[in-house]
């Protein structure tokens, strides 16, 4: 919601200028646009990396995913088409306590596996996330197909100074050598950042439908709010549900200013308290939500900080200091 107001995922019919692919899918060009009040990032990043980026729309269920992914199968004829998740939680259960955001990895993967053509289940970063262990995924990784440089993430870095993504910033950084504890999110979630975090592992795809119990669940669904129904059954919940009342409850607060001599005091009371619990680095994300500021804020914070005090940068995360 830094970047998206409005709860839920976008579909086609939440843009102007996109370009047709198939009868099902649309491409989202550099030129597209969200319908105001929505947000989203895919037009920046069409503008700034050259992928052909297709929008599944998410508002047909499983078999409306699956529809759209066998016509691009068709119409593209690929010679590998690779499934990546950052982080893992794709291989969740649905049950583990620590789940956040099953929802999408779920549906993703109902879909993935009744497409009529070979998907490489692929997963970077294990545990980057925040929401599953290392330790809990490590049964179900397969070999590691390479493991992430520098070099390799140089090529989106310009990308990460502005993108949100946490798990995806994370990646970055331990592949450029950062290793700690990062607090992320509005929950201050832990994760680790070890030699583990860029490595790329290889998945049994088969496996992994066993194993996720949404995905299982939502297989012939052919509208989302099935596809809630079902999280809300497997899981106990739907991140969606979340996105609703955190909309509600952020409609109702007024703006802060963002005040440099007001931020910077706040922002030493935070880390003090981030040392005591053991954190090295976090993410703009989370420095934004932690000191009470709005998430259109998020880039201006991130200037001011990295301006004030550059040696704390640690590309693409926020080092805390070992003393105040």
């Amino acid at each position: 919601m830094l970047i998206d107001p409005v709860p839920g995922p976008r579909g086609a019919r939440d843009f102007t200028g996109l370009r047709q692919i198939t009868p099902a899918v649309s491409a989202v060009p550099a030129e597209a646009r969200p319908i105001a009040p929505a947000g989203f990032t895919l037009p920046r990043l069409a503008a700034e990396l050259p992928h052909t980026f297709a929008l599944l729309d998410p508002y047909q269920g499983a078999e409306g995913v699956t529809r759209q992914l066998e016509e691009l199968v068709s119409h593209f004829g690929p010679e590998s088409i690779d499934l990546l998740d950052v982080g893992g939680d794709i291989l969740a259960r649905g049950d583990e306590p620590t789940l956040k955001s099953p929802l999408a990895d779920a549906l993703t993967l109902a879909a993935a596996c009744q497409v009529n053509a070979s998907v490489r289940l692929l997963v970077a970063g294990p545990g980057l996330d925040g929401e599953l262990s290392p330790g809990d995924l490590r049964p179900m990784l397969g070999s590691v197909l390479h493991t992430l440089t520098a070099d390799d993430v140089q090529r989106i870095s310009a990308v990460l100074e502005w993108h949100p993504s946490e798990a995806t910033a994370m990646l970055a950084a331990t592949a450029r050598g950062v290793r700690g504890t990062c607090e992320v999110r509005d929950a201050g979630l832990p994760v680790a950042l070890t030699d583990e975090g860029p490595r790329v592992h290889e998945v049994d795809l088969d496996e992994a439908v066993s194993r996720n119990s949404l995905a299982r669940a939502i297989m012939t669904t052919a509208a989302l709010d099935e596809v809630e129904a079902h999280s809300r059954q497997v899981c106990g919940f739907s991140e969606i549900d979340y996105e609703r009342n955190k909309a509600a409850w952020l409609k109702d607060q007024s703006p802060v200013r963002l005040d440099a001599e007001a931020v910077l005091p706040q922002l030493e009371q935070f880390e003090t308290e981030a040392r005591s619990r053991g954190v090295t680095h976090t993410t703009f994300r989370r420095i934004t939500e932690a000191l009470h500021l709005n998430g259109s804020q998020r880039s201006e914070l991130r200037w001011l900080l990295i301006n004030r005090r550059p040696e704390q940068y640690d590309a693409p995360l926020w080092r805390i200091t070992t003393t105040a």
